[in-house]
């Protein structure tokens, strides 16, 4: 007889947590993705995973006027991080005396975003996200 617990967790997976315009929601979503990177057993992505989440989450919060989400994706072989928020508009290059999205150049594998259109009960806006590459 197979026990529900006797089953490997899958190596992918996905989170979302939704927070208020609330500049304390960093802090609660750095605490959040600590939990989940450690449940998942990937203590070497801690640091550069807080850092990144925690630059987009802050963008998204400084930036707009709503409500914002850290989204994070694990498909086995790398761990995206992604913040939504509901300015649709580009994220700006940051100038030469700024080191925001410098720090997610520097540490992400890769990055990007796009548009998030509103259909159903969904919200527009944007999604701004980076990769790390899961070490093996």
């Amino acid at each position: 007889m197979r026990n529900s617990h006797d089953t490997a967790p899958s190596s992918t997976w996905e989170y979302t947590l939704y927070v208020p315009h609330d500049p304390r929601a960093v802090a609660i979503a750095r605490h959040t993705l600590t939990r989940i990177l450690t449940t998942h057993h990937l203590p070497t992505l801690l640091d550069d995973a807080r850092l990144l989440a925690s630059e987009l989450l802050g963008n998204a919060i400084r930036h707009t006027q709503g409500p914002a989400a850290l989204k994070l994706r694990h498909n086995g072989s790398a761990l995206r991080l992604g913040a939504w928020d509901t300015d649709p508009a580009p994220p700006t290059d940051p100038g030469p005396d700024s080191y925001g999205l410098h720090l997610v150049d520097t540490y992400a594998d890769d990055r990007g975003w796009f548009q998030v259109n509103a259909g159903g009960a969904g919200a527009a806006g944007k999604y701004v996200w980076c990769e790390l590459g899961t070490p093996a």
